[in-house]
């Protein structure tokens, strides 16, 4: 019996790390070992290995290496500069602004603040996903201290105006955060062009390790400690450094910036087969997010396959060996119908027929069509039973 062929199509919730960069990792598990905050030798190497991949992602997004603080990842980047910025400013005001498609890093934790006396508005989208920089403006109050919006949604791939986001905040003497997971080796970034003032991101996302991310934070603004302890990350985030972690991180970035042109043209071209595929010989489908693809992540297709399930696409797609998403991979256990689907006006009736596909570096055209191939069966045979 053959084995099934397995691929992969799920790149937004996590990618496999790099040959090029576990290579720079092992080292740092076993013979270069040592404690950045220790003062001999064997310390003194891993604190400039760490000092080296700081500079490494700071290239990647254009920043110095003293504004890049690193952590455990971007849900915890998100929480950091939201609790501290409303720690710090609770007495100039109580007002956050955010979108109403956010990652759940940024909406759970606007929840709790909610919970903690802070008031927040929830920004509407166009059905595309595009927050409109005239509705920020019309949102703005003299109590507003932050406007988180996300720089490329995680579920429809809606790269969002940001410089025109953090220009309108700043007019305004506002602070302006950007969750940039999905952004960060999928479109250039320039934080001194987009001019904001504190940027999320995670290494798993660009073929790094998991457990290690980051955050921006431009020159002169700053925020309380998050986790207390130690005097890591210059103070701000207590703890031992994740020593093998943050040398992949810095890898990958580096190898993000070097590859970053080649990688969203390959992902963005067979993104486009999939989609002109599977919207062209599967009945009844629509695409989900911007019609100018130039305004979309470069590896994400989410469509709605109307009178089907879309958990029962993914476990046929599953037995036949591919990998895709219902949505986030953060809430692909919850029931409920996308927020970000929501939030664009998908019909409700149709909503939980979505998938999301999303393409990376090792993604082959053959890959595309053995998934568009299965994909007409699946639909044929779902749709052949469906009670919907």
């Amino acid at each position: 019996m053959s084995e099934t062929r397995r691929v992969y199509m799920d790149y937004s919730a996590t990618t496999p790390v790099k040959k090029e960069v576990l290579d720079q990792m092992i080292p740092y598990f076993t013979e270069n070992f040592g404690n950045p905050s220790s003062l001999y030798t064997i310390g003194l190497e891993a604190k400039a290995a760490v000092e080296k991949a700081r500079a490494q992602v700071a290239h990647l997004i254009g920043a110095e290496p003293s504004e890049v603080y690193f952590d455990g990842g971007g849900s915890e980047s998100d929480n950091w500069v939201l609790e501290s910025v409303a720690d710090q400013l609770k007495n100039k005001g109580k007002h956050i602004i955010t979108s109403q498609i956010e990652h759940h890093a940024i909406l759970h934790t606007c929840d709790y603040l909610e919970k903690h006396g802070f008031e927040v508005t929830y920004l509407p989208v166009d059905k595309e996903g595009f927050v409109s920089p005239d509705d920020l403006e019309k949102a703005i109050r003299p109590d507003t201290i932050l406007v988180s919006i996300m720089f490329v949604n995680n579920e429809i791939g809606t790269v969002e105006p940001i410089k025109e986001l953090a220009a309108v905040a700043h007019k305004h003497g506002i602070l302006f955060h950007t969750d940039s997971v999905q952004a960060l080796g999928n479109v250039p970034i320039d934080v001194r062009d987009l001019d904001v003032d504190f940027m999320s991101f995670s290494s798993h996302k660009i073929y790094g390790p998991k457990g290690e991310g980051g955050m921006f934070m431009k020159h002169g603004d700053r925020i309380t400690s998050f986790i207390h302890g130690g005097a890591q990350e210059n103070g701000k985030r207590a703890g031992t450094e994740n020593l093998a972690g943050i040398v992949g991180f810095g890898a990958a970035a580096e190898l993000a910036e070097k590859n970053l042109e080649k990688h969203r043209k390959h992902c963005s071209e067979l993104r486009d087969y999939l989609m002109d595929r599977i919207l062209k010989e599967i009945p009844d489908c629509v695409a989900n997010g911007p019609t100018d693809h130039s305004k979309r992540h470069p590896g994400n297709a989410n469509i709605t396959f109307k009178r089907i399930e879309g958990e029962s696409i993914l476990l046929l797609l599953d037995s036949m060996g591919i990998a895709v998403s219902t949505g986030s991979a953060c809430s692909s256990k919850s029931l409920d119908p996308s927020h970000v689907l929501t939030a664009i006006g998908v019909d409700p009736e149709t909503i939980h027929g979505s998938i999301r596909f999303t393409v990376g570096d090792f993604t082959t055209k053959e890959d595309i069509d053995y998934v568009v191939d299965c994909m007409k069966k699946v639909a044929e045979r779902l749709r052949g039973i469906t009670m919907l």
